[in-house]
């Protein structure tokens, strides 16, 4: 039986809270507060041009990487071994030019293509022996870290002196060296095939529930294999990067892989409400990168930066699981009610 609303009397309207968006844009808020706080603090050190460069160019590398842990995330998988793919990628690269002699494009297409054949090897063993992500990518990272010992003899290799390779990530745009535009123009690919293609919704269904997915027909095997792929060719590209910019440096990819797990988890609160996203991350690979900043000038600490990411990682996973705990609890009132 329906029970009417007598006539004549008043139904009171649905509440509305002023949220200002911090649901979805606490990390802008965020962000805000650390440039206004370090401004106030230290005007002449933090508020320069030289600030702005080097936070912006500085991080570009920990987006691309950032990227690359969110695509296999989105699948519902997690992606272990992108640093030591990227620092394999660049003793490759490296190794290619002064060992073999071949020619810069050649080269960085040998270390792209052996990069992607890592990502490929974890997909195998993930989709085929269906041992969890976690353990596989664990053990191949061992396992990519030995093989670029090998190549690399054990010693850190001379790094290219051709003009073509220090211009790949030296050259300047508006002040701003070329990486930056490297990153942007990486994340609207990326960003586009996760949003706007077929393949994109295939991989979001799998990470939201792999059993629905696939009884709806998602070929789940292969998504979760290509995102391993293209995980592994973005570390591949951050390893060629970093080769141009910084030399041939042998351990810097796991320096890189706390901050890109925790940009990821954090810029999952922004923006889409608890779905891994290609702006949130990159929202919270600057708003890290700025805290940092900013406390590094203050301090002169020189552990401060792994503190801030462990504490901001813990931090960025507590939240993640509070926001889908809260959608969940959300979308069954909704139902009851």
């Amino acid at each position: 039986m329906n029970v009417s609303t007598p006539v004549g009397e008043a139904t009171d309207p649905p509440r509305r809270r002023l949220a200002f968006g911090l649901d979805r844009f606490s990390g802008l808020y965020l962000w805000a507060i650390f440039i206004v706080t370090f401004g106030i603090w230290e005007p002449h050190l933090f508020l320069t041009v030289a600030t702005l460069h080097t936070v912006a160019d500085n991080q570009a590398m920990a987006g691309i990487m950032a990227l690359a842990v969110l695509v296999p995330l989105s699948c519902g998988a997690y992606d272990l071994s992108v640093g030591s793919v990227a620092n394999l990628s660049t003793v490759v690269v490296i190794w290619a030019q002064t060992s073999q002699h071949l020619n810069m494009g050649l080269a960085i297409a040998i270390a792209i293509a052996i990069s992607a054949a890592a990502g490929a090897l974890n997909g195998i063993l993930i989709v085929r022996l269906r041992i969890n992500s976690f353990i596989v990518t664990l053990g191949t990272a061992t396992v990519f870290t030995a093989v670029q010992g090998i190549v690399s003899g054990e010693q850190q290799p001379l790094p290219p002196i051709t003009p073509a390779w220090g211009n790949l990530t030296q050259t300047t745009i508006g002040g701003f060296q070329i990486v930056l535009l490297y990153l942007i123009v990486i994340a609207l690919i990326v960003w586009w095939a996760l949003e706007h293609t077929p393949g994109g919704r295939y991989v979001y269904a799998t990470g939201g529930n792999i059993n629905a997915a696939r009884l709806a027909g998602v070929r789940v095997d292969l998504w979760m294999f290509v995102s391993f792929v293209v995980s592994a060719t973005l570390s591949g590209v951050v390893g060629v990067l970093y080769g141009s910019l910084y030399g041939p440096a042998l351990s810097y990819g796991q320096v890189l892989l706390l901050p890109a797990f925790a940009a990821v988890f954090l810029g999952s609160t922004q923006l889409k409400r608890g779905r891994y996203n290609v702006w949130g991350s990159l929202i919270a690979v600057y708003v890290l990168a700025t805290g940092v900043e900013g406390l590094s000038l203050l301090t002169g600490v020189q552990w401060l930066n792994d503190m801030f990411d462990g504490i901001a990682l813990i931090v960025a996973v507590g939240f993640a699981g509070w926001r889908q705990r809260q959608a969940v609890s959300f979308s069954l009132k909704r139902r009851s009610g």
